[in-house]
């Protein structure tokens, strides 16, 4: 058996990318590569004893109570010291979003958003202040 050459494969790849644009179109195709690349994205949780890699697709929300980080996921929890604004920087890019003083939350996670509260994908529940609500019911209807 033969394995095949560099223009078989650049055929079958161009017959490939020809039959998804046909069926899904280059919209489909942008939101294709964006989900990859988000998917592969990862965060750094630093603390004075160890660094984990969390995938940024994995993470739930996070809070904050005096400097202390905790970082919910869907495989657990992490905490770490620091800012809740210097994580919003690095993470608004995948968005995350503020939804009350001490907490933040991925959009993507939102199932639904009641009066004063959140309900996440998961089930959790979690506390969204009125000063935050026009911001998130704002994105959170825009990635829909």
């Amino acid at each position: 058996m033969t394995e095949p050459n560099e223009y078989q494969i650049d055929h079958e790849l161009k017959n490939y990318i020809s039959i998804f644009l046909k069926q899904y179109g280059t919209v489909g195709l942008k939101q294709a590569l964006q989900l990859y690349k988000e998917t592969q994205q990862e965060y750094i949780c630093r603390t004075r004893t160890s660094i984990s890699k969390i995938n940024i697709s994995n993470i739930y929300y996070m809070e904050i109570q005096e400097h202390q980080i905790t970082i919910y996921t869907q495989h657990g929890t992490y905490h770490k010291y620091g800012t809740l604004n210097n994580e919003l920087k690095s993470l608004s890019p995948y968005g995350f979003i503020k939804c009350a003083q001490n907490r933040i939350v991925s959009l993507k996670k939102i199932k639904t958003i009641g009066y004063n509260d959140i309900i996440l994908i998961n089930g959790i529940k979690i506390h969204m202040s009125k000063r935050y609500a026009i911001n998130i019911i704002t994105a959170f209807s825009k990635t829909q």
